[in-house]
C-alpha cells in the first residue's frame, strides 16, 4: 500500500522498466527456459472464465432448457464477493434471513477470496485494509461483530485489536541492487527531490481541508459522502497532468505516485484521474497534518473477512440447500408480472454447477424473489439482464465507459523462512539482498510489477520436524502482484488468458530473481490466479460523470452492488455499496432499521 510518508541518484527511465512490463507476457519477450527449474511445480487457477464465457458465447442454449428445479425466496443476491455478503450481512442484521446468495466460483469472497496450502493461508487479491474512521458506520458496526474494532481514539479513528494491525517492519523498496525502508526513497534524494515532496504533501493537505458549501468533504470514504464538484476539475485530468501542471518532475515522486495508482486501481499515472489518484490519498486522512491509518491485515489478507462475513450469513446447514450457493453461474434475470404488493418481482435463472461442473450439463434452476441484488461488475449486465439481452439497442451509452483493469497474481512458496530469527547468525548479503530486512510488503522501483507481499509476516509459519513427517526446514508463501496497465485492457486481458503456466513462471522468477538472489532455489511452488476483470478504471471522466449515478439506480425489483459503482475497487466502497443495498431492499418491503449507508 503506497502512502504518503509524513516527513538523486539517476532514475529507472520508462523504457527500461517496461522493458520488463507487459509485453513480456508474449512468448518471443520471455526471458530465455531456465532448465533448472524443474523442481517447481504449480498451476494457474480461475477465476472461471470458461463458466462465464459459456453464457457469453452460447447462452440462449444454456438458459432455453427445461427448469429442473424452483424455488422462492424473500431477496435473490447475485454475486458473493465483498458487496454480495455485505448485502446479505446487512439484511441478516436486521431480521431478513430469507435470501440466497449465487456465487459462481467455487468459494465466495471475490477478488478478496483467499487460498490454502500445508504452509499458511494467503491472498488471491485485496490483502489489507486501512483502519477506518467513525464516519464508516457500517463498516465499523462490522469489524466490532468481528471482535476487531475495540472503540475509536479521540480523533474518531477506530481502536482495533493489536494482532489484527500490520506487524512492524512494513514496507520497503528495492533500488539498484538494495532494499530500502518505506515507499519513498528518501536515500540520494537531493533538496529538491525533497522540495517537490513536500510540495505534494502540501497539495494533500489542501484537499484534505477542502469542503463543500454543505460541509462536506471533498474526498471521503464512501465516495459517496464526498463532495465531488469541489474537486470536479481533477476528474478532466490524468495524474500525470496533474503532477506536470503542478510542477512535480522529481522522478522519485512520480515513481511513487504511479505506485499508488497502479497499486489501487491497476492504473498508470498517465491513465488514471487526478480525482481518484488524490482521493487515494487524501480521502482515509482525518486533518491536513495527519498520518496515513494504521492497516489491517491477515495471513489470508481480506479473506480473512470475507470467511468471516459468510460465517455470519451462512446457516447450519453444510448441504447445498444453504443461504450461500457457490458454483452457480445465474444466466438471466427478468421482471415478472405485478402481480400486487408483496408479490415477487424478479426471476433468476442459474446453472446449478455443484451438481455438473459443465454448463452444457448442468441443470437449470429457477429463484423467485421479491427483489434482487445485483452485486456482479457492470459489464455483465448485457449478457444477463433480459430486457437489455433482448434489446441490444436499450443498452445505455453509460455502460459503456465501465472499463476493468486485468491482474496477475502469483502466491509462491518457498523453502525459507521469512526472517532471520533474533539469535541466529547474520544471513548473508548474497543470500538475501542487502540493505532493509524482509517485511509484509516489499517493492521493486525498476518493475512492472508491485511486488510481493509475505503471508507468514503476521505470524511466522511452524516448522514441522521430521519425527511428524516434515523435513524440519521453514517455509513462507509470497503473493506477487501484476497489474497489467500498460496497453488497452481488452488486449492485456487477452494475452493474459494465453499465458502458460512455464511462461508466466519464467516472468515472474525473472522479475523477483534481481532482488531476491535465491529465489529460484528455494521456490518450490508456484501458482498463478488470472483476473481477467480484476478491478475498474477510475479514468478521466468517471467519477463526476452521470454513469456511476445512472448505474447504481435500481430497475424495477433488480437493486445494484458492486464496488464498481464508486469508479474505485475499494474494500470500504463494496461493502458500503452492499449496505446500501440491502437498505434500499429493506425500504421497499417496508421493513423496520436504523439506516447505515
Amino acid at each position: 500500500m503506497a502512502r504518503l510518508p509524513t516527513a538523486s541518484s539517476g532514475g529507472p527511465s520508462r523504457r527500461d522498466v517496461l522493458a520488463a512490463g507487459l509485453a513480456s507476457l508474449s512468448a518471443g519477450c520471455l526471458p530465455r527456459r531456465d532448465p533448472g527449474l524443474g523442481h517447481i511445480r504449480g498451476e494457474i487457477l480461475g477465476p472461471s472464465d470458461g463458466r462465464g464465457h459459456s453464457l457469453r458465447d452460447g447462452g440462449e442454449g444454456l438458459r432455453g432448457r427445461a427448469i429442473a428445479e424452483q424455488e422462492r425466496v424473500d431477496v435473490a443476491i447475485l454475486g458473493g464477493g465483498v458487496a454480495g455478503l455485505s448485502a446479505a450481512w446487512r439484511l441478516s442484521r436486521a431480521g431478513l434471513d430469507h435470501f440466497r446468495v449465487l456465487e459462481l466460483e467455487d468459494e465466495l469472497g471475490g477478488t478478496s477470496r483467499p487460498g490454502e496450502n500445508h504452509v499458511t493461508t494467503y491472498p488471491w487479491g485485496a490483502h489489507y485494509l486501512p483502519v477506518p474512521s467513525r464516519n464508516l458506520d457500517a463498516l465499523c458496526e462490522l469489524l466490532r461483530e468481528l471482535d476487531i474494532l475495540r472503540g475509536f481514539d479521540a480523533g474518531g479513528r477506530a481502536l482495533c485489536r493489536e494482532e489484527t494491525l500490520c506487524r512492524a517492519p512494513q514496507e520497503r523498496v528495492f533500488f539498484k541492487g538494495r532494499w530500502y525502508e518505506g515507499l519513498y526513497l528518501r536515500v540520494g534524494a537531493s533538496a529538491e527531490d525533497q522540495r517537490q515532496f513536500e510540495r505534494f504533501h502540501d497539495e494533500v493537505s489542501r484537499w484534505v481541508k477542502a469542503v463543500s458549501s454543505d460541509g462536506r468533504r471533498a474526498f471521503s470514504l464512501p465516495r459517496a459522502h464526498s463532495a465531488p464538484e469541489v474537486a470536479a476539475e481533477l476528474d478532466q485530468l490524468t495524474m500525470a497532468t496533474y503532477l506536470d501542471r503542478l510542477g512535480l518532475s522529481s522522478w522519485r515522486l512520480r515513481w511513487y505516485v504511479d505506485y499508488a495508482c497502479r497499486d489501487d486501481f491497476g492504473l498508470r499515472a498517465t491513465q488514471c484521474s487526478a480525482w481518484a489518484g488524490m482521493h487515494y490519498f487524501a480521502a482515509r486522512l482525518l486533518h491536513g497534518d495527519d498520518s496515513p491509518p494504521e492497516v489491517l491485515t491477515w495471513p489470508e489478507g481480506n479473506g480473512y473477512l470475507v470467511r468471516r462475513l459468510a460465517q455470519h450469513v451462512g446457516d447450519e446447514s453444510a448441504s447445498r440447500r444453504g443461504r450461500l450457493r457457490p458454483r452457480s453461474l445465474v444466466v438471466d434475470v427478468r421482471a415478472l408480472p405485478n402481480a400486487g404488493p408483496g408479490a415477487d418481482t424478479v426471476e433468476v435463472l442459474y446453472l446449478d454447477l455443484s451438481q455438473d461442473p459443465d454448463p452444457r450439463k448442468a441443470p437449470l434452476c429457477s429463484l423467485r424473489a421479491r427483489r434482487a441484488i445485483w452485486a456482479l461488475p457492470a459489464f455483465l449486465r448485457r449478457h444477463v439482464l433480459a430486457d437489455y439481452r433482448q434489446r441490444p439497442d436499450s443498452v445505455p451509452a453509460w455502460l459503456q465507459q465501465f472499463t476493468y483493469a486485468p491482474w496477475l497474481v502469483a502466491n509462491l512458496t518457498l523453502r525459507r523462512a521469512h526472517a532471520a530469527p533474533v539469535a541466529a547468525a547474520p544471513v548473508s548479503v548474497s543470500a538475501r539482498g542487502a540493505g532493509f530486512p524482509p517485511c509484509w510488503d516489499n517493492v521493486l522501483i525498476e518493475s512492472p510489477s508491485l511486488g510481493y507481499v509475505v503471508a507468514t509476516h503476521q505470524r511466522e509459519a511452524p516448522i514441522v520436524p521430521r519425527s511428524q513427517g516434515g523435513d524440519g526446514q521453514p517455509r513462507t508463501v509470497w503473493t506477487y502482484y501484476l497489474p497489467l496497465s500498460d496497453g488497452d485492457p481488452k488486449d492485456e486481458r487477452a494475452r493474459l488468458l494465453k499465458l502458460s503456466w512455464a511462461d508466466a513462471r519464467d516472468r515472474v522468477l525473472a522479475d523477483l530473481g534481481r532482488a531476491e538472489p535465491t529465489v529460484r532455489r528455494d521456490t518450490e511452488r508456484i501458482d498463478f490466479f488470472r483476473w481477467g476483470h480484476g478491478m475498474v478504471r477510475p479514468v478521466p471522466g468517471l467519477l463526476t460523470g452521470a454513469a456511476l449515478a445512472q448505474a447504481a439506480l435500481p430497475r424495477g425489483g433488480v437493486h445494484f452492488a458492486h464496488s464498481d459503482l464508486s469508479g474505485m475497487a475499494l474494500f470500504e466502497e463494496a461493502h458500503h455499496a452492499g449496505v446500501r443495498a440491502a437498505e434500499e431492499v429493506l425500504t421497499a418491503l417496508d421493513a423496520s432499521f436504523e439506516p447505515w449507508a
